[in-house]
């Protein structure tokens, strides 16, 4: 069975992509055959995986997650909606083919307003292609609305990574429940995978309380591996490389053991 998985949260600055690119690295690196789809308009797991000028010429080409969604549908001249194999970039960084992200989502909303079957475009995209694939990671954007519903309706398990400040923390419980509310609605079985503590570090208001409170609300949702704020991760989305190209060994060490103990959640073994 191919897991697919939706990194999710209320609140934007957690380091969600930076846990979705360097997971997906981490499973390609181990002989997982991975997929990074990029569900949020602002495109940095795109970025964080490939070029800008690579993608501007990929995008009109061959597409994007937005013409999967059908958010293009009114700019294609011949009224065709592209497949996953037409829009898929493959063997990017350690190995993992990406679906790149479109600024076109910021208005999926209204695009697909009306339309049948919103939040279930995703999973019929993947649907023949999951053969292809051992684990997909979806990268959301900061919010339920019309790309993060398509993820959470595809995926078998869902990750809340969350910095530790007080408003991540407080929406960790309302995501839960949102959560579970929208699959029952669809009729749709998911998981949490778990709860990663990410950015750990950074400048924050009672950190370390914030963090006991996580971990005593929480217990074992909560990953006991967590990662720190660095310097190297931010450069390596700039550079378009895995944690693993950096030279930090820190960092790399703190991305494997939580993708390695994210795996061992999933029972996936490599």
């Amino acid at each position: 069975m191919t897991h697919i998985i939706a990194m999710v949260n209320l609140k934007g600055g957690v380091g969600k992509t930076a846990l979705s690119v360097n997971f997906a690295d981490y499973c390609a690196r181990n002989g997982l055959k991975t997929l990074l789809v990029d569900l949020d308009p602002q495109t940095n797991a795109t970025f964080s995986a490939m070029g800008v000028e690579e993608w501007d010429t990929h995008k009109d080409k061959n597409g994007t997650v937005a013409d999967l969604l059908g958010a293009r549908d009114h700019k294609s001249a011949d009224g065709q909606r592209k497949i996953l194999s037409d829009v898929v970039v493959k063997d990017l960084l350690g190995g993992f083919d990406l679906i790149p992200s479109h600024l076109d989502l910021f208005t999926v909303d209204l695009d697909l307003a009306g339309k049948p079957n919103r939040e279930g475009r995703l999973k019929k995209a993947l649907k023949e292609y999951l053969e292809n694939y051992d684990i997909v990671v979806c990268d959301c954007p900061p919010n339920l609305t019309i790309p993060t519903q398509n993820a959470i309706a595809a995926s078998t398990h869902y990750v809340v990574p969350v910095s530790p400040d007080f408003l991540s923390a407080i929406g960790i419980a309302l995501l839960k429940t949102r959560v579970a509310d929208f699959c029952d609605d669809l009729d749709h079985e998911i998981e949490l995978g778990g709860i990663v503590l990410s950015r750990v570090g950074r400048p924050a208001r009672k950190r370390a309380e914030t963090i006991a409170s996580i971990r005593g609300s929480f217990g074992t949702e909560v990953l006991d591996q967590q990662l720190t704020e660095r310097v190297r991760v931010a450069e390596a989305a700039e550079e378009a490389k895995s944690v693993h190209d950096m030279g930090d060994s820190s960092a790399r060490e703190e991305f494997d053991g939580v993708s390695a103990e994210l795996l061992a959640r999933f029972g996936i073994q490599v």
